[in-house]
């Protein structure tokens, strides 16, 4: 695959296989990612009898990420969010600080909750945001997160995070979470589709600002000593 970057404003996003470009691409604080749970949510859902929506791309989902690209991932950053994480959890440390995503919606045919695995200490956490709220954001893509949720695992951060990366970028809600906080953005995606369509919605979101959002603060400069 050739590899392609481009840039959106203080958002980084390049087309290729993340355990290549995941090591090259500098200091990065956190990790915050959803990646294939293994589950072939892209599969044929027969939409019309089920009321289930089918999108042009199939076949990603149908097993999790290598042992190696979980490895490459803990090694890139300080911090992690970690989406799926009872999908990874042979793969992961053991951790008390989990985040949950109430889906407020009992016996869904998939799951009520998702779970998040976290890096760095700290007591678990809950948000309840409706799976029917979730759908507004203009769902592009079979596994998206709700921006709402995503916004709030960039708040979960230990302090000091400037820079956020997803490996398993899918159609972007991350760094568009990442441009309503001010915070730098890399994300990395393998399939051109969903490529195309995250430089899309982010680019979206630069050009419409949240109005209470405000400027992040330079970097801070060390002085020379006299």
């Amino acid at each position: 695959m050739t590899r392609r970057e481009v840039q959106i404003g203080d958002c980084r996003l390049i087309l290729g296989d993340m355990s290549e470009v995941l090591p090259s691409v500098g200091k990065i604080d956190a990790i915050v990612t959803d990646p294939p749970y293994g589950i072939n949510a892209a599969r044929d859902r027969n939409s019309e009898k089920w009321g289930w929506r089918d999108f042009p791309v199939t076949g990603w989902d149908k097993e999790r990420p290598s042992p190696e690209a979980f490895a490459c991932m803990l090694a890139s950053a300080k911090h992690h969010i970690i989406w799926g994480g009872n999908y990874f959890s042979d793969l992961l440390p053991a951790s008390d600080k989990w985040l949950v995503w109430d889906k407020c919606q009992t016996d869904f045919s998939l799951a009520d909750v998702e779970l998040a695995w976290c890096s760095f200490a700290g007591a678990a956490r809950r948000i309840s945001y409706p799976r029917s709220r979730a759908l507004q954001d203009g769902k592009v893509h079979h596994t998206q997160k709700a921006l709402e949720v995503m916004s709030w695992s960039l708040s979960q951060l230990p302090k000091g995070v400037r820079t956020v990366c997803d490996p398993y970028t899918g159609s972007g809600t991350t760094g568009i979470a990442c441009v309503k906080a001010g915070l730098s953005f890399v994300g990395i995606e393998v399939n051109p589709h969903y490529f195309e369509i995250a430089c899309g919605r982010i680019q979206d979101a630069i050009n419409r600002p949240d109005l209470f959002v405000e400027p992040r603060a330079p970097e801070p400069k060390q002085e020379a000593l006299l």
